[in-house]
């Protein structure tokens, strides 16, 4: 059946949990009361990616782009817009409430963005397979099984330079290539779905919005390396991209796109979905397959890699979430047509969870090459508040802070490495003035402490040293030597851990010290934290010229530390106080010195 209008409600896990699933239903009821069901279809889509303005609602063909909306709001938008052919403004994404803009090529947050990973999300219904289909679903499948040989798909690969998109960027091709070459068998697919990166969101996303494109891929790889049997590994967090991982299995079974004979081609291959228990190591490829053989996730000593022997010794691929979703597109667009995005070492696209102290947060795809000015100021729509840029950390826990005199560094492999940082998966945190760098230190060690799996020494007690270290930095306990022992023991981990978690966990520390050395001198010497995120170094005083002698702080004070005559200036006294800071909330006259 062919409908008129189309409208498309972001069903990622971020809109549902603002009620999206809501206006869906809501959107349903009054299409159906207008009798226009047969004219409008209402459909369930994956993210799209501005996450700032969710829920979102597109209407096609128009392009309509309603942001921030309400189930309450369907009843209008169906009146008003698909009734009456009237845009309801009020729900328009409205940057400097000057400018209405209807159409996502109109809104800044999508204009340097080039999708291939999430080309359908926000596009399609993930739930059929049918939509996908429609957009060349499988195609690359079909292409793959009836007019190429394992070593044609090879070349491609190695003519686009795709990189893996999970860490290190491993070429794709050759990582296939080494298992094909084992003669070694049975041997096995792996998508690691498993993404910990606080703040990170990209793999999630993508398979919620566009599933089929990973069992795709996978099974492009059996065939290219001889493996009948693919795993994907997710962490049971991930209820709804679960959900539809399910429900696009069951589909392509039935549709003879995964199983047995897949489209009379005589190639069997199957998929199975693994849950992981969230262990942020188990992103580290050993780890991850030592989990999805059923024991604890701990990784094991390299070489001999995946490649030759990973899951139950068998050769294996592993690749990730992102590294997947591109390899329909190369197969049927070439691989000179992706080469030619990017940069000279790092082709094609990069996708991104750009958050924290930034107007626009949200998932977004960028080629590499794209400055990190360009993504900050131009895509995330600049700071916060109006607050000065501090710095940006890429890579999560494992990655490096980047300050304001590399906004201008285009984004790539190499030069995030150069920058004392690393790719990653795809976190990008933005940082403000009023940010601590030894608080920011603090809080990845305390992380990766509390995610290492303990089975060597230099990550298990060196994370631990430099935790305590930073501890006692921002409690103003700091030594003139604590900065030579957070490098030694920091470049002492980067060479001796065993596994990447290890290796990179001293990257938040090691880069701040390279940019923001004096703030962590302040911490030591002057026992000064210049954001007041350290709460040991702060100090609340009252100015006498501005304290009207109320009282109010004295009677919200929790330890009784303050004192004085009523109309007349208080005093605090500093051995009593903790730093709570409810002073300083509840004063109405600014007589409290925040320091």
């Amino acid at each position: 059946m062919g409908y008129r209008t189309y409208v498309l409600v972001c069903a990622g896990t971020a809109c549902e949990a603002s009620r999206s699933q809501a206006i869906y239903e809501n959107l349903n009821k009054e299409v159906i009361a207008a009798g226009l069901e047969k004219e409008i279809q209402v459909v369930k889509t994956g993210c799209f990616g501005f996450c700032e303005k969710g829920p979102v609602v597109k209407v096609l063909p128009d392009e309509t782009f309603y942001v921030n909306v309400k189930p309450e709001d369907a009843t209008e938008i169906v009146k008003e817009h698909l009734m009456k052919g009237r845009n309801v403004t009020r729900l328009l994404y409205d940057k400097n409430q000057s400018k209405k803009n209807a159409k996502v090529e109109d809104i800044e947050f999508y204009q340097k963005q080039f999708r291939i990973v999430l080309r359908n999300c926000g596009l399609i219904n993930p739930e059929d397979i049918n939509e996908y289909i429609a957009r060349d679903g499988y195609k690359a499948l079909e292409k793959a099984l009836f007019e190429m040989k394992p070593d044609d798909i090879l070349e491609e690969l190695k003519i686009a330079g795709l990189r893996g998109r999970g860490g290190a960027g491993f070429p794709t091709w050759k990582k296939w290539q080494i298992t094909k070459e084992v003669s070694d068998s049975p041997k096995y697919v792996v998508c690691n779905a498993d993404e910990g990166d606080p703040g990170a969101y990209m793999n999630r996303s993508t398979i919620e919005g566009d599933p089929h494109s990973i069992l795709e891929a996978m099974t492009i790889c059996g065939y290219t390396v001889g493996a009948n049997k693919g795993y994907i590994y997710i962490r049971a967090e991930y209820p709804l991209a679960i959900k539809r991982l399910d429900i696009a299995i069951s589909q392509a079974k039935e549709l003879g796109l995964l199983g047995k004979d897949i489209l009379g081609s005589g190639f069997d291959f199957d998929i199975e979905v693994r849950y992981g228990a969230g262990a942020f190591v188990c992103g580290e490829e050993t780890a991850l397959l030592t989990s999805l053989e059923g024991n604890r996730g701990m990784p094991k000593p390299r070489p001999p890699f995946p490649s030759i022997k990973g899951l139950w010794n068998k050769p294996t691929v592993i690749n990730n979430v992102e590294t997947w979703a591109n390899i329909p597109v190369i197969l049927l667009k070439g691989g000179k047509w992706f080469s030619q995005i990017g940069t000279e070492t790092s082709k094609g696209t990069k996708v991104f969870a750009l958050t924290g102290k930034v107007n626009n947060s949200g998932l977004i795809e960028v080629p590499f090459g794209t400055t990190l000015r360009e993504i900050i100021f131009d895509i995330g729509g600049g700071i916060k508040g109006g607050k000065k840029f501090k710095a940006v950390q890429t890579g999560g826990p494992s990655g490096g802070v980047i300050p304001a005199e590399y906004l201008d560094t285009p984004v790539d492999y190499e030069n995030l490495t150069k920058l004392g940082s690393i790719m990653g998966s795809g976190g990008m945190i933005v940082m403000d003035e009023t940010d601590c760098m030894v608080d920011v230190s603090k809080f990845y060690i305390q992380f990766s402490v509390d995610e290492s799996c303990g089975k060597c020494a230099p990550c298990r007690v060196g994370g631990k040293q430099l935790l305590t270290i930073l501890q006692k930095i921002s409690e103003g306990k700091g030594e003139m030597d604590d900065v030579d022992r957070l490098k030694r023991i920091g470049f002492a981990m980067q060479k001796a851990s065993l596994c990447g978690l290890g290796q990179t966990a001293p990257n938040p520390v090691l880069s701040t010290l390279k940019y923001f050395e004096k703030e962590y001198l302040e911490h030591i010497e002057e026992k000064k934290c210049r954001s007041s995120r350290c709460v040991n170094l702060l100090r609340y005083e009252i100015i006498p010229e501005k304290c009207v002698g109320c009282g109010l702080c004295a009677i919200k004070c929790p330890v009784n530390c303050i004192s004085g005559e009523k109309r007349k200036p208080h005093y605090i006294d500093q051995e009593k106080c903790i730093k709570c800071g409810t002073c300083y909330e509840v004063c109405k006259f600014g007589a409290i010195l925040k320091e």
